[in-house]
């Protein structure tokens, strides 16, 4: 085998390579080599200034392509139609990563129709309740003292923003109650919807990624949302229960609400304080947090939906796009109020050097205070015991609002980002 190889016209690189190859694998060369359709195929290098481990890449892939019986490279082809999957297959990873929230949400309402029996089973041990719990230890541990104080300058712009969350849109109810829908669950569950406090994290996610004072959307969201535990009881008392005819437990329904949302963020405050290195984990991991607030909120439909299959099944898919459409009208209708009210008071506290006026405080307050959040809407309607009615029916049309508001913002910050970029861009000039 030797003499024959060395008698091939080729570079002294080249033989002294293969003449000092281990014995040991000079069998598998011969036997390889019957194999060969010609020792061209076996050497043919394009140049011979290749390294050594690039000099053997040729023989091993010739001998890879050797052992299929019709040695057109069906090995080859399989290699690159897998690399043409992986091609297809990450733009569908970076859409999932990008509208992970939306996508979990519409999974749970989907997997509590396709297999309701889990969902029963979940909520027989309380997996609703702990999912709560879980997303408010989320935001404890997610939130930041620095970010907090950063906000104290523009804390006119926060003190209406709150205003407007907490104790304007409420009034929103009872136009929606007007509405006449069968089940009426619908439209109990979208006037619960609206005196809810703002999102969680869509609101100051959407409102990073305009650019705006993230600061000012996250001091915005903590405090209503701990204000919105001594609010909400009174606000559905007053706007829900006296247009439905129901009488709601406030005491018992704000000590549940403490139990269920405040005590978990404080906790969830506490432990990040307590443990410098669990901060810098949590900060440096925020986009996992996210992620994992997103899967304990998914599974609030699924178990609701599983819960009220059976009665959803009998909702006329018209009712339930107009229930759609109310909650996409309700947000367009809370994005009018909220940005023509920065306008009026940015032209009432001195044009465009007023606190209102600045571009990033707007985009703040537009986005958070349009936004209602849906996890506190469940904790409400847990604690209600199916006092307006069905828990599935009431949370299924909030589940279809919650979403279109991402999606709906989504499109407005990615209109605003154009004009931001032109403007910085003729600063520059």
């Amino acid at each position: 085998m030797y003499s024959t190889v060395c008698t091939v016209p080729m570079a002294g690189t080249l033989q002294t390579l293969i003449l000092t190859s281990p014995t040991t694998k000079t069998p598998s060369l011969r036997h390889r080599s019957r194999h060969f359709p010609s020792n061209r195929a076996l050497f043919h290098i394009p140049s011979i200034t290749f390294n050594r481990d690039r000099s053997f890449r040729r023989p091993i892939t010739a001998l890879d392509r050797s052992d299929q019986r019709d040695g057109n490279g069906d090995k080859v082809d399989r290699v690159s139609g897998s690399a043409s999957g992986l091609s297809w297959a990450k733009p569908l990873l970076n859409f999932a990563s990008k509208n992970f929230l939306p996508l979990a949400l519409v999974g749970g309402v989907l997997l509590g129709l396709a297999n309701p029996g889990l969902g029963c089973l979940a909520d027989r041990y309380y997996l609703s309740k702990f999912s709560t719990f879980g997303i408010f230890i989320i935001s404890g541990l997610t939130l930041r003292s620095g970010d907090i104080g950063a906000a104290a300058e523009a804390w006119p712009v926060g003190v209406f923003g709150l205003v407007s969350i907490l104790m304007i849109t409420p009034y929103f109810s009872r136009a929606i109650l007007q509405m006449q829908l069968h089940p009426q669950e619908f439209v109990t569950g979208l006037a619960m919807f609206s005196c809810m406090p703002t999102t969680l994290s869509s609101g100051v996610a959407l409102t990073h990624l305009a650019g705006g004072n993230s600061a000012l959307a996250l001091a915005m969201t903590v405090i209503s949302n701990m204000l919105g535990i001594l609010i909400i009881p009174f606000s559905i008392s007053k706007f829900i229960a006296d247009g439905v005819g129901v009488s709601v437990p406030t005491e018992q329904l704000f000590r549940s609400l403490v139990l269920t949302l405040l005590v978990p963020l404080i906790l969830g405050k506490v432990l990040r304080e307590s443990f410098k290195g669990l901060g810098d984990f949590v900060d440096q991991n925020r986009k996992l947090f996210s992620k994992l607030s997103a899967l304990f909120l998914s599974l609030v439909p699924w178990i609701q939906v599983s819960r009220s299959r059976s009665l959803l099944l009998r909702v006329k898919p018209a009712v339930f796009l107009v229930a759609i459409g109310m909650g996409a009208l309700l947000h367009i209708i809370l994005l009018a109020f909220n940005a023509l009210a920065i306008k009026s008071f940015s032209a009432v506290s001195g044009g465009d050097k007023s606190i209102f006026s600045k571009r990033e405080n707007a985009s703040a307050l537009v986005l958070v205070a349009s936004q209602k959040t849906l996890p506190v809407m469940v904790a409400v309607v847990e604690q209600l015991g199916g006092a307006f009615g069905q828990s599935g029916l009431l949370v299924l049309p909030c589940v279809a609002a919650h979403i279109n508001q991402i999606i709906m913002d989504s499109f407005l910050v990615n209109y605003w980002l154009p004009k931001d970029l032109s403007s910085s861009n003729a600063k520059c000039k």
